[in-house]
């Protein structure tokens, strides 16, 4: 048998379980506390009092359904405690979001990178861009740092690994993160990111076990069995922009995805597959142009009603109300029929691997693509492999690496000051 716990051990158990009820439900009773905790009234009056002298809780207000009393008061995390930052670093940009210790939103922005700027100036834009987002949200220091990259993070250092295709500045970014800042820096692929957003707050809310298929301006996956992220012995797991497949005039190499599923449905793919189909489209923001002619492409389909495998001009009479002509709904369905062939390769190889059950197709072209692209991609998927699989669009798109970087930065900062110290 266990040895029971020590007194000490003990009352960190309980005050962990408090503060994540807090986290979770918002501001609670010692009375709410005590029904949700199963822990007695005695115990729980010791761990409000201890959490409250070491600053993670404070009395916010007074429940309605009580008396006033002390036992009307309100306790919740103090979110001001510490400030956290997400960073989304991608080859041509650096997006970050300021958060406080629950998460709230307190400053977002920016910034392009040119291909030309050199590895000093790159880094400099960056780490000034978190300084700039700290300074606006009102934080005298960051605690934590969560950055999704693109590239392999190494699972035994934790770190960003020097790979092929992706720009000096990304490894030096970290380090000078680590320097300037008096923060924890947490570095993690950003599909991996993507996936745990989606997960927790997106398309796969109801899943232990799925993959993401990230289709942006490149493509990656995701692995998530038994409700953890599966990372590979080396960091690789979900490299799929390499995976040798047909329809490609060349195979993939170690230092060169071209020729492998990037070829098929990288973001410049999707741009020519689109050009070859006749379609154009605007992005707007930092949407890459592949996801812009995705939605343009489903907008018309949309517009005209029509399902797949209808003929041209199905729905509304063509180029009244606003519907499409036939030459365009035919373009549009011939070009997400094509798009759908090429995505359901690289879905198949994955189903056929780890049988997930759930394939979310994620990023910026996945969620512009929604149900339609989804829909068409499952029909195929369905031909193509014995094993079952549902396709869903992405809810969060390309923010999920945000996301899926600040609960990152969250749990770690959390899991840092969720320990009071022992008595």
């Amino acid at each position: 048998m266990p040895a029971p716990a020590s007194p000490s051990t003990a009352r960190a158990i309980n005050d962990r379980l408090a503060l994540r009820l807090l986290q979770q439900e918002g501001p609670l009773t010692a009375g709410q506390l005590k029904q949700l905790t199963g822990l007695s009234r005695p115990t729980v009056a010791d761990l409000v009092e201890r959490l409250a002298a070491a600053g993670l809780i404070a009395v916010v207000g007074e429940s309605g359904e009580q008396r006033r009393g002390p036992n009307a008061k309100l306790y919740g995390i103090v979110a001001d405690q510490a400030h956290l930052a997400a960073l989304d670093v991608r080859t041509e940009s650096v997006a970050v979001v300021v958060s406080d210790l629950l998460g709230a939103e307190l400053a977002r922005a920016s910034v392009p990178i040119a291909d030309d700027a050199g590895t000093g100036p790159a880094v400099e834009q960056a780490v000034a861009l978190v300084e700039r987002a700290a300074k606006e949200a009102g934080a005298e220091q960051l605690h934590t740092v969560g950055i999704g990259a693109p590239g392999l993070i190494d699972p035994a250092t934790g770190e960003l690994r020097d790979s092929s295709g992706l720009p000096q500045w990304h490894r030096r970014l970290v380090a000078a993160l680590q320097e300037r800042l008096p923060a924890r820096v947490i570095v993690e692929n950003e599909t991996n990111l993507a996936a745990l957003a989606e997960q927790r707050d997106g398309a796969a809310r109801d899943r232990d076990t799925f993959v993401l298929l990230w289709l942006g301006h490149g493509t990656g996956a995701a692995v998530v069995l038994d409700g953890s992220l599966r990372r590979g012995a080396s960091g690789g797991t979900g490299e799929i922009g390499f995976l040798p497949v047909p329809g490609t005039a060349a195979l993939p190499s170690a230092t060169d995805c071209e020729g492998g599923f990037h070829s098929l449905a990288g973001g410049a793919a999707i741009a020519r597959l689109a050009t070859e189909h006749g379609l154009t489209a605007e992005s707007t923001g930092s949407e890459p142009r592949a996801a812009a002619l995705v939605r343009e492409a489903v907008a018309v389909v949309a517009v005209d009603g029509a399902s797949e495998g209808a003929p041209a001009g199905h729905g509304r009479p063509a180029g009244t109300d606003g519907s499409p002509r036939p030459g365009d709904l035919d373009a549009a369905h011939r070009f997400l029929d094509a798009l759908a062939d090429r995505v359901a390769i690289g879905a198949a190889s994955v189903v056929a691997v780890l049988d997930p059950g759930c394939v979310v197709l994620g990023g910026e072209v996945g969620q512009a693509g929604g149900d339609v692209l989804a829909a068409r991609v499952a029909r195929r998927l369905a031909r193509m492999s014995p094993l079952p699989a549902e396709v869903r669009a992405s809810a969060l798109g390309g923010d999920a690496v945000l996301r899926g970087a600040l609960l990152t930065a969250r749990e770690g900062a959390q899991d840092e000051l969720f320990a009071p110290p022992q008595r």
